[in-house]
């Protein structure tokens, strides 16, 4: 009955046991053949219901009455493929015609998460009617989460952290723009920063030193002050997004190190002479990539520095990975001349391989002593001096 077969045939059991033998006997009046399979002629147990008195409506209407309503599995199917094609059609009717969202829009028709993180198809239609709403929102301006979650869905917490619609918006954000795959609460901040959604605005931001600023904005003519006066500048989230200077930074270079020393010692030493230099302070935060997406995309060209320890490759792997950068100073050669005067400890057991430098990691581990960016300090504050004229290290 649920394959929508007329109950004409017989049906089989392999391996019947006796009590199941025994049974058929006494329904049908007569024993089983010989073996431990057990075949039933159905239209035998219509027969014996309707002529008993039992069921007069034969042994399909006994089934529905026992056991409630049969579904037919392919008119099942055909419902819940219905079901799934209506609850994808608003966000179908979103993408179209965005070539940037076609491979993830695919992706998470065929993949299955949308049924995994809501279940049903009926759950899943108000998730995807929002997620199509946010599509065609995004990118946006400078909105913080919640506003733009009010404003879009009716809620403030509809984007909260772990809910099914924030996990399949930001696969969504990620795709517009344009960023890799990634993980975590810092990824997930970079991802809402690069379509305009303000995450912990204020309290992610990025140290930096002799960027050229504008006059148009006021994020930037507070730069070209700070250059001025050859003092470093705290920027936050909101200020790169909301107040975006216009960077005309064509062409030239701009150093990234890892650690607040080097800009703390470049302001005290070059002053206003500084090259742009940004700091990544440890693992970078959405402010630092969001700036340095931007510096990118106004076609700076991006150099890395970092510690000669695990951790250091460890970060490098993140700048190298998600941003188009060269080594400053941070290649195998580089940790040979370092090594040869500087060294702080000795280095873990945990060794990391550099995506930019297939010979790096290697050398490290043979070596085995870590070079800070601390001991090089020198090195890189006489790269970034303008007063001199020097070629990319």
């Amino acid at each position: 009955m649920e394959l929508g077969k007329p109950l004409t045939t017989s049906v089989t059991l392999s391996e019947a046991n006796s009590a199941q033998r025994e049974a058929v006997h006494r329904l049908l009046g007569r024993r089983p053949r010989a073996g431990t399979t057990l075949t039933v002629s159905l239209p035998a147990v219509d027969d014996v219901l309707r002529q008993s008195g039992a069921c007069p409506d034969g042994l399909e209407v006994a089934v529905t009455t026992l056991t409630g309503p049969v579904t037919v599995r392919s008119e099942a199917a055909e419902r819940e493929e219905r079901g799934w094609r209506e609850a994808f059609a608003p966000l179908r009717d979103a993408v179209h015609g965005r070539a940037e969202l076609a491979d993830w829009y695919d992706h998470l028709h065929s993949s299955g998460l949308v049924r995994r993180l809501t279940g049903t198809f009926e759950q899943a239609a108000p998730v995807l009617h929002n997620l199509a709403a946010v599509v065609r929102a995004l990118p946006t301006s400078a909105e913080p989460l919640g506003h733009f979650a009010a404003r879009i869905t009716g809620s403030a917490h509809a984007l909260d952290d772990n809910r099914p619609l924030s996990t399949l918006t930001l696969g969504a954000a990620r795709a517009v723009a344009g960023l890799p795959d990634g993980s975590g609460a810092q990824w997930q901040r970079e991802v809402w920063a690069a379509v305009g959604i303000l995450r912990d605005e204020l309290s992610s931001t990025v140290l930096t030193l002799g960027l050229p600023g504008d006059a148009r904005t006021a994020t930037g003519r507070a730069l070209e002050a700070l250059r001025g006066a050859g003092q470093p500048a705290v920027l936050t989230l909101r200020q790169l997004i909301h107040d975006t200077p216009e960077w005309t930074i064509e062409g030239q270079p701009v150093s990234i190190c890892e650690n607040p020393v080097v800009v703390a010692a470049a302001a005290d030493r070059l002053g206003s002479m500084s090259a742009p230099l940004v700091c990544a302070n440890g693992q970078p935060g959405a402010a630092v990539m969001h700036l340095l997406r931007q510096l990118a995309t106004s076609a700076a060209r991006l150099r890395y520095h970092g510690d000669f320890d695990w951790g250091g490759l460890r970060i490098g792997n993140v700048v190298f990975d998600r941003l188009p950068v060269i080594p400053w100073r941070f290649d195998s050669a580089a940790y040979e001349a370092a090594v040869t005067g500087h060294s702080s400890h000795q280095l873990g057991d945990k060794p990391v391989h550099p995506s930019w430098d297939d010979r790096l990691g290697a050398r490290m581990q043979q070596v085995g002593l870590a070079v800070e960016e601390e001991h090089v300090v020198d090195d890189l504050i006489d790269d970034l001096s303008l007063s001199e004229q020097h070629t990319d290290p």
